[in-house]
């Protein structure tokens, strides 16, 4: 597929997508969001690990307001439900490992785009925006769902309420993001994160995933028996077997994602 808004390669197994509508600082419309969505579905059968990251000097600014009828004709509603819903639960239940590379600001949905991913690495300089309130709105694109999850609800809540600009560094000090990194060691920082989780054990990592997700609705029984169910689905991947055989030879291991 010929994407128009969005730069795509796959290599090594790292499958990265570059939001391209720097001039706009990567605003979301609709035409993103059909290319992100078939991206990601398109990767994930040949890559082993995601990277959503953008171009220029944003990650995303959110909705493109300029984007189609005016905001008397707008049915944000629909927009959530058709294209955004769509788009975020193909990253959220993605198989594979995805990271955002937050290379600079991240504001309203394209704050919430970030978060939707497993791991967010941030530059120092990226800001993170939940400017929703500014305009009459609550935080969208899964915003009430990732926040409070990863902040607690305080945070969540001020971030919602007051609309103030929090820091990569801040972010990564309350749990919202997994790193804040140096502006010059951003892209060799998360190039190398990829690449580890690209040669990992893939069918560990989304069982992970699915683990950890559902442990926060979860009995203890109830997760007790699911890490007993995906612990067996992962005894009989040739990964384990890969990895106790590099265990005992002393050397590192060879996955195949298998």
């Amino acid at each position: 597929m010929h994407y128009s808004t969005l730069t795509v390669t796959e290599a090594e197994g790292v499958g990265t997508i570059t939001l391209n509508r720097p001039t706009l600082m990567n605003a979301l419309n609709t035409q993103m969001r059909a290319e992100i969505l078939h991206a990601v579905r398109d990767l994930q059968s040949r890559a082993r690990v995601l990277v959503l990251t953008g171009e220029g000097r944003a990650f995303c600014s959110g909705q493109d307001l300029g984007d189609g009828a005016s905001v008397d004709d707008l049915d944000l509603g629909r927009i959530l439900r058709e294209e955004y819903e769509p788009m975020l639960r193909a990253i959220y239940e993605c198989p594979l490992p995805v990271i955002s590379a937050v290379n600079g600001a991240a504001a309203g949905a394209g704050a919430n785009l970030a978060l939707a991913a497993d791991v967010v690495i941030a530059t120092q300089s990226a800001i993170f925006l939940q400017a929703f309130s500014r305009i009459g709105l609550i935080p969208d694109a899964g915003g009430t769902y990732w926040l409070p999850r990863k902040v607690g609800f305080a945070r969540a809540m001020g971030q919602a309420l007051f609309a103030e600009k929090v820091t990569a560094d801040d972010a990564a000090a309350m749990g919202m993001i997994w790193a804040s990194v140096p502006d010059d060691q951003f892209a060799a920082e998360w190039q190398r994160r990829a690449a580890q989780l690209a040669n990992g054990p893939t069918l560990a990592y989304g069982a992970v995933k699915r683990a950890l997700r559902q442990s926060l609705d979860n009995s203890l029984e109830d997760q007790l028996s699911l890490e007993a169910e995906l612990q067996g689905e992962c005894g009989h991947s040739r990964d384990f077997r890969e990895g106790v055989m590099a265990f005992l030879e002393k050397r590192p291991a060879r996955f195949e994602g298998r």
